[in-house]
């Protein structure tokens, strides 16, 4: 399996380390990494693979359960050419500066070149104690690691740009968390995710040498990104660094506009969670819109400022950019020219977006840069009664738009399961629906789209399935019961997001009641 893998250690070949190998929590000075080992684990077994990054990376599905492929995937036995290490970073956390953080649970095994080429670093989460884990013991549990697993993959067939992940491990071992941070923990199954990136360099880890006045190595840190992933910039100057900080802005933003696409919620966007890459990175309490509501954020943490809610995380993304610039300023000769990249970031955005509304809503006339009349009425009526997001688009490419003489149920009828309570669609609000249907269709028919057309482009980007907190709890009970088919099962059709799958439509309905406030269905806490 990986024994056959072709290992390398760029990061580690071209960053400093840590002098010291004692595997304690500590303040690390002057390095990028700390060379530490993953903690053994009672009886690893693999519970869950992802058939597309493997073939990604060359390697053939192992057996479940006990065997060769879960000693690796756990940490409990190492390959030549691994050069296990742990990164050090620190972070702004809820706006705050944290100072160091770094991997405190995540070790990287090395760098592995796939067979086309492409270099992909492979780390595991929830793999023990690293000199970073403060006052944690550098595992993960099963709930969390499910999530992470079904998300990254879940994520890279949306469309998005992500972190991805190869493989799930039991660990036969029982891990303590206080899941509701309210004094009373309890003993739940490990796990841990394989996750693999190019790279999961962070905004922290150029702001850790930053604000340590740690120059050289900050230097040190943007050559190795910019020749290893940004070698079209061209050889290192203050020129370079400027042009590096304005593609991580470009691609922020295009990221950021498909969070909003799809009513994804990142739920901790604190700049440690932000890749130097443009990639969704470090999945914990995420989750996806269910009814339409701008201020909602899945993390308990959160709930008292909503910083990271769902309407805000563009201009938090854009916050995290301005610490990141001021990290990169002492290599830039001119630093008040990164005021440029914020601008590359908010005309990114904007254009990104832009375009990914007018294909979510099949019309290339909608004004998404003012007020136009149709954007304002949809998002006021939407967010006025619980309305799921997803349904909504995806079910609005079937109303009969081309017939103007429809009546108001036929106009309803392919939008109406998106609505949770169906007395909504009486009264009031069911004329303020019916009302923008209809200027939605007579804007639909000025256009003069060929209905499969529209339908088509609607369709490509507005998904069917996506990866409700709901799914992945039933996927969480039943593999800590020994069942991985919810898992396989969510794999595969996850796969396929945009297509219509028969036999599937149950994943696609939306939450049901008895998922409204249950643990780990609605809001999560950070407890992993």
């Amino acid at each position: 399996m990986f024994d056959s893998l072709d290992f390398s250690d760029s990061f580690i070949r071209a960053l400093p380390a840590d002098p010291s190998t004692r595997n304690v929590s500590r303040a690390v000075p002057g390095a990028s990494y700390s060379h530490v080992a993953p903690t053994p684990v009672a009886a690893p077994s693999l519970l869950a693979w992802s058939d597309a990054m493997g073939a990604q990376l060359g390697l053939a599905r192992p057996p479940l359960g006990a065997g060769a492929a879960a000693e690796i995937l756990s940490g409990n036995r190492q390959v030549p050419g691994m050069r296990p290490y742990a990164a050090r970073y620190g972070g702004h956390q809820f706006g705050q500066w944290a100072d160091q953080l770094g991997d405190g649970r995540a070790i990287t095994l090395g760098e592995v070149r796939a067979p086309d080429r492409q270099s992909w670093e492979v780390q595991l989460k929830g793999a023990g104690r690293t000199p970073y884990s403060r006052h944690a013991d550098g595992r993960a549990v099963l709930r969390s690691s499910v999530r992470e697993f079904l998300c990254s993959e879940a994520m890279h067939w949306l469309g998005i740009p992500t972190t991805r992940a190869l493989s799930l491990v039991g660990t036969g071992e029982p891990v303590v968390r206080d899941m509701f941070y309210d004094g009373r923990p309890d003993a739940e199954p490990g796990a841990i995710v394989c996750r693999v990136a190019p790279s999961f360099v962070r905004f922290g880890s150029f702001e850790m040498h930053a604000t340590h006045g740690e120059t050289d190595i900050l230097r040190r840190l943007a050559d190795y990104v910019i020749a290893t992933h940004y070698p079209e910039l061209g050889v290192p100057s203050s020129a370079t660094y400027l042009a590096l900080f304005e593609e991580v802005c470009r691609r922020t933003a295009i990221l950021a506009a498909h969070w909003t696409r799809v009513g994804f919620v990142h739920g901790v966007l604190n700049t440690d969670n932000m890749s130097i890459l443009g990639l969704t990175i470090d999945y914990g309490p995420y989750g996806w819109l269910e009814g339409y509501d701008p201020t909602w954020t899945p993390n308990t943490t959160d709930a008292g400022t909503r910083r990271y809610r769902y309407g805000q995380q563009p201009n938090v993304a854009l916050w995290n950019l301005a610490r990141l610039g001021e990290s990169l300023s002492p290599l830039i000769e001119t630093p008040d020219d990164l005021h440029r990249g914020l601008e590359i970031y908010r005309e990114t955005f904007d254009t990104s977006y832009g375009v990914m509304l007018r294909d979510k809503l099949g019309l290339d006339s909608i004004d998404t840069t003012g007020e136009d009349p149709l954007l304002v009425g949809m998002f006021t009526w939407l967010e006025a009664t619980e309305t799921d997001m997803t349904i909504f688009f995806r079910g609005l490419a079937d109303v009969p738009v081309e017939d103007a003489a429809a009546n108001d149920e036929q106009y309803l009828d392919p939008i109406r399961d998106a609505f949770y309570d169906a007395a909504a669609l009486q009264g009031p609000h069911r004329g303020r629906v019916v009302d923008w249907l209809r200027e939605y269709a007579a804007r639909v028919r000025a256009e003069g789209r060929p209905r499969d057309e529209r339908v088509a482009r609607m369709h490509r980007a507005n998904p069917k399935y996506v990866l409700r907190n709901y799914l992945a709890q039933l996927a969480i009970v039943a593999t800590a019961e020994g069942d991985s088919s919810v898992i396989e099962r969510l794999l595969r059709v996850l796969a396929r997001p945009y297509d219509d799958q028969p036999g599937e439509d149950d994943l696609a309905r939306r939450r049901p009641e008895w998922a409204r406030n249950r643990a780990g269905c609605s809001m999560l806490s950070c407890s992993s």
